[in-house]
């Protein structure tokens, strides 16, 4: 059983990773009505995980008995400036979320909750991986600077980005990546 702050802490970064995957959506749908088919295929991968994250998070709460509470979601932005601003605010966000999963785990250290620790440290793993993977493609966008071809090239290789988490969610989360 969960204290109850940290089952309300646990409701609101299910909201928080429900953003996440509407942002990338809204990040794949800017990027196919581009033309950049495969950033576009490289933010609905993105989506899906985050996807995966809440319904971790959400199954979780549930198994520890505690309800599931589910907030309005807010509109994401729709229009960027560029790759690079999608990417830019990519990682903006995922630095976001890192800090709300720290909090996270901060609060289950306070309440000597163990088993949210344990649970955390898959979301704290996956943070460093997600600001690693934003980061490298920053820094290749800024290589590419203004040349099309060099972001086309780009493109292709993202195209080639796969989901390796659960999409149907019929049998919960708990099916590991």
């Amino acid at each position: 059983m969960l204290h109850q702050e940290m089952a309300n802490a646990l409701n609101k970064q299910i909201n928080r990773e429900m953003y996440s995957a509407y942002l990338y959506l809204s990040m794949s749908n800017f990027s196919d009505k581009s033309g950049l088919k495969g950033f576009a295929n490289w933010f609905m991968v993105q989506y899906h995980e985050e996807t995966y994250h809440a319904m971790k998070l959400y199954g979780y709460v549930q198994r520890q008995g505690e309800d599931v509470v589910l907030d309005t979601i807010k509109a994401p932005q729709a229009e960027f400036k560029s790759a690079l601003d999608m990417f830019t605010l990519t990682l903006e966000h995922e630095q976001y979320i890192t800090t709300s999963i720290n909090e996270l785990m901060d609060l289950a250290i306070s309440k000597k909750d163990h088993a949210t620790q344990i649970f955390l440290e898959w979301y704290i793993t996956e943070q460093v991986e997600e600001e690693e993977n934003d980061n490298d493609i920053i820094a290749q966008l800024k290589l590419i600077g203004d040349n099309p071809h060099a972001l086309l090239m780009l493109d292709r290789e993202l195209a080639g980005r796969s989901t390796n988490v659960p999409t149907d969610f019929t049998k919960g989360a708990e099916q590991e990546e």
